[in-house]
């Protein structure tokens, strides 16, 4: 069987691109496939290929797509962190190590052309859009915001020569359980004494200027707790605020404010939109905005997608603040389930789960090796 490696220059070699996932998980009740539309925007108009490169290939079995893979390369993670690496996302392939060497390999040549001395992913070309290759949990349907992959993806990295990067993990939580008696009294403990109080969703977002506090905020608490974390730039920001903020709601998530109006912590959560997505099939109409309307008033299942604190505030226990807050709201709203976002396993942010009823749900893996 001879494959052919077509790069992605057409919008008609865009669409089929973007398209073959859903041939290829047809049959996968777990998969859950992004928005056309947002595939389009993510791969030829985000404000972050303005400083990344990037590049896309196909490899056909006569006409048919058999594997697809986007190179990227990041020069501002590359700077930050002293490395010589190009990134790989968008790596969907059938079960053929032979595709699979085509895709790698193609990426890999122009690696070398490019300085590059190293091959990770899969990733996006920053922090925000999806990443982790499934390693555990294929069982289970992942977060609108995290990948799926069968496992043979995996057995195909590392036979092409891939071992562990970092690991991120998720779990599984009963929304409907409170939280416990210690985090109940920290909370009462740290509102009395700093006069914290929670603030409005709906008013940030009527105020631009808190808004971009908010993800100015969001970059100074993560920038050193996030393993790779790439700073937004100001037009990250403004994109990322123009397709999060909207959709925030106060039924499923918590601000909180110390007494001089400053952002102390948050707790960022969205209804599950993941069987709305599986059933528009990447289309948003003639239905598709139906079922996605419909999945956001309902709060039976939670994707807890962005928690954390002020740097100075990190470390002194105000995540109960904003939790005991999310589990009124859990109550009050229906919530069963709390699925949390992938967290790297080094961090020991991640412990803090360990203080609820939890068990594993997914976790995924960032695999990477030196280009020979």
């Amino acid at each position: 069987m001879e494959y052919k490696v077509v790069e992605v220059l057409s919008k008609k070699d865009l669409r089929r691109f973007i398209r073959f996932p859903l041939d290829l998980y047809r049959d996968c009740k777990q998969y859950v496939p992004a928005l056309n539309s947002d595939q389009v925007k993510s791969l030829t108009k985000v404000s972050t290929l303005s400083y990344c490169k990037r590049r896309m290939w196909m490899v056909l079995d006569g006409d048919r797509v058999v594997g697809r893979i986007c190179a990227m390369i990041n020069p501002r993670y590359n700077a930050l962190y002293d490395k010589k690496r190009i990134r790989f996302g968008w790596f969907d392939t059938i079960d053929d190590l032979a595709v699979a060497r085509l895709l790698i390999g193609t990426a890999e040549a122009w690696a070398k052309e490019e300085g590059m001395t190293e091959i990770h992913g899969p990733l996006y070309y920053n922090t925000f859009g999806k990443q982790g290759m499934l390693v555990e949990g294929f069982e289970n349907v992942p977060p609108f915001n995290c990948l799926y992959n069968y496992p043979y993806y995996n057995t195909l990295l590392e036979q092409l020569g891939f071992g562990k990067e970092c690991d991120w993990v998720q779990y599984k939580m009963p929304a409907d359980k409170g939280v416990p008696e210690k985090a109940v009294r920290i909370s009462k403990l740290l509102m009395e004494r700093y006069k914290l109080r929670e603030g409005s969703i709906e008013d940030l977002k009527k105020d631009p200027a808190m808004v971009r506090k908010f993800f100015e905020v969001y970059n100074e608490s993560f920038a050193s707790a996030v393993y790779n974390y790439v700073p937004l730039t100001e037009e990250e920001i403004d994109e990322e605020a123009a397709s999060m903020v909207p959709f925030l709601s106060d039924k499923c998530s918590s601000i909180i404010f110390d007494e001089e109006g400053d952002l102390v912590a948050f707790g960022i959560s969205f209804p599950s939109i993941s069987r709305a997505l599986q059933r528009a099939k990447g289309r948003m109409f003639p239905l598709g905005w139906l079922y996605l309307l419909l999945a956001m008033r309902d709060f039976t299942t939670l994707d807890l997608m962005v928690n954390g604190a002020v740097p100075k505030w990190q470390n002194k226990g105000v995540s109960a603040v904003y939790h005991c807050i999310l589990a009124d709201k859990a109550k009050l709203y229906g919530s069963k389930w709390g699925i949390s976002n992938p967290q790297i396993e080094s961090n020991s942010a991640v412990n803090i789960w360990n203080s609820y009823d939890h068990e594993p749900f997914m976790r995924r893996r960032c695999y990477i090796k030196t280009i020979d």
